[in-house]
């Protein structure tokens, strides 16, 4: 994109008689990150931001348009959006600060004189007050000094103020000047910075739906990391519940330009095999380092660079130094841990500002796999000699039978409507099984087709309208969320309430033969 042929909406008329406007405009400053890159990578960063103002806002519903001086994003949009376009673009990474503004064209110094004193006599009155005046862009055709501006429009507005406060004033005057064109605002609205999301390519980060795992995948997104997650399920549904709760705000909200996929694994043979054959006081570190190695599977049919914890130093007892360094030569891919220095409270102030917390404290401890004297200081020979009676086919039959949800289109509020569960099945009705082949292939319900969730997504709008069907899988999740779809075509869907464990129940009562749990 030449920054050359780029210009900001005109307004002037409206904007300098101070009229009401039914527009608003935002001007978005870059983080530093940005502004000290080579041109090259410059160029590809404020591409890759605007297509994520781009996401952020059609994602609200905001009609707008957006445009690029070398210096700022200029964003338009209805003025009874405000609120909304403002809450979404603080919610950015890459922006610095940004701000609502009266964009108004100047000829010479008392042009942006006049203007200000017409936009910001009311505001100043009975208030200590200061300017702030900056010039932008080429100051060779601005023939005036930042303190020239300040100067002047002080002395304008002085009379109906109390007093200049340049510490702490009750009423900030601020503008930007570029050439031929000055931007009056009052509140400068702070940013996070960092990078646009998606330009330092993708990483997996492991969550379990706490306060730590969370806030460690929203630092490296301010880093411009793009994440999918990885669950390892040790509590069943609730436990999987609560925690896509927590990843889909970090989703919906934080996660502008890109597409984050939530892969949800079930732990419980893992961890019975690990019960089963390890010494107790190492049952956390090799769960750990298990988690790792499935993370490690999926990063690698994602094409993601590294995985990312929420681990900090000394945090509980598989987190020393020693037990991090044990853990993190399970996997060949580089490890991020950015909460590895916070402190506790540190990283639940954070999850507050987030919006995380509130979902995050209602999370249960679901690993019940906590020895009494648990090992601090794990060497990597035991540990190799404990792990060498698991099974490893495990993790990747896990990995293979996973369930995965694209989190900015999952409808958690269609997972438990009453009116789409059912707990018994329909006669005629059509049983289809969303699991992996090889679930499916262990046990099914007799006559359910086979269709995996990938592909029932696909494929559900060319359903014949006239038969009924039900839909099962491993916990009810993925069966809910396809069955308020299908409910949207016009189809006669159900999911069975509870997933394959209940419906492993209801077999029974039918005298089918079931599976052993």
């Amino acid at each position: 994109m030449d920054d050359s042929t780029l210009s900001v909406p005109d307004r002037e008329t409206e904007m300098a008689a101070g009229t009401a406007s039914d527009r608003c405009v935002v001007l978005l400053r870059f983080s530093g990150d940005i502004t000290t890159k080579a041109p090259p990578t410059r160029r590809r960063f404020l591409q890759r931001l605007a297509a994520n103002i781009k996401d952020a806002l059609g994602s609200a519903g905001i009609d707008h348009t957006t445009t690029r001086t070398h210096d700022r994003f200029f964003v338009e949009f209805a003025s009874d959006q405000e609120s909304e376009a403002l809450a979404a673009l603080g919610r950015i990474f890459g922006i610095q600060s940004f701000a609502s503004v009266k964009k108004v064209p100047w000829s010479n110094l008392d042009d942006i004189v006049r203007t200000g004193e017409q936009l910001f006599s009311d505001a100043v009155a009975g208030r200590s007050f200061a300017v702030r005046a900056r010039r932008v862009g080429d100051r060779r055709n601005i023939p005036f000094s930042s303190e020239d501006v300040q100067r002047s429009l002080g002395q304008a507005l002085l009379p109906r103020a109390s007093s200049v406060s340049l510490k702490s004033p009750e009423c900030l005057v601020s503008l930007e000047i570029i050439p031929g064109h000055a931007f009056y605002f009052g509140e400068n609205i702070r940013g996070h910075g960092g990078l646009p999301l998606g330009c330092e390519g993708n990483a997996v980060a492991l969550v379990s739906g706490g306060f730590d795992s969370p806030v460690a995948a929203w630092l490296m997104m301010k880093r411009g990391v793009a994440l999918d997650y990885v669950f390892c399920n040790l509590g069943g549904r609730a436990h999987q519940l609560e925690t896509l709760n927590v990843m889909k705000v970090i989703s919906d909200q934080w996660s502008y330009g890109t597409r984050p996929h939530f892969h949800a694994i079930d732990f419980d043979e893992i961890t019975r095999d690990l019960q089963a054959n390890v010494t107790p006081r190492y049952w956390q570190v090799i769960l750990k380092r298990l988690m790792l190695r499935v993370a490690e599977l999926i990063a690698g049919e994602r094409g993601a660079s590294a995985i990312v914890t929420g681990d900090a130093v000394g945090q509980v007892s598989s987190q020393t130094l020693q037990n991090l360094s044990v853990i993190s030569s399970a996997t060949a891919q580089p490890v991020l841990r950015p909460l590895v220095s916070f402190n506790k409270e540190e990283i639940i102030q954070r999850a507050r500002e987030i919006g995380t917390h509130d979902l995050s404290a209602k999370v249960g401890e679901y690993c019940a796999m906590v020895p009494s004297k648990p090992a601090t200081r794990a060497k990597a020979a035991q540990i190799d000699h404990e792990e060498a009676s698991l099974d490893p086919a495990l993790l990747e039959r896990a990995v293979a039978e996973r369930s995965v949800f694209d989190l900015r289109t999952l409808d958690l509020g269609s997972l438990d409507r009453p009116e789409i569960q059912i707990s018994e099945l329909p006669p005629g009705a059509v049983v289809i099984d969303l699991r992996s082949k090889a679930a499916f292939q262990g046990w099914h319900y007799p006559d359910a087709l086979f269709l995996d969730f990938p592909h029932a997504l696909r494929a559900y709008p060319e359903l014949d309208p006239d038969q009924a069907y039900v839909l099962y899988c491993e916990f009810g999740l993925k069966s809910g969320h396809l069955a308020e779809l299908m409910r949207r075509e016009g189809l006669q869907a159900w999911h069975f309430a509870g997933g394959l464990k209940s419906l492993v129940s209801y077999a029974k009562s039918q005298g089918l033969t079931t599976p052993e749990f």
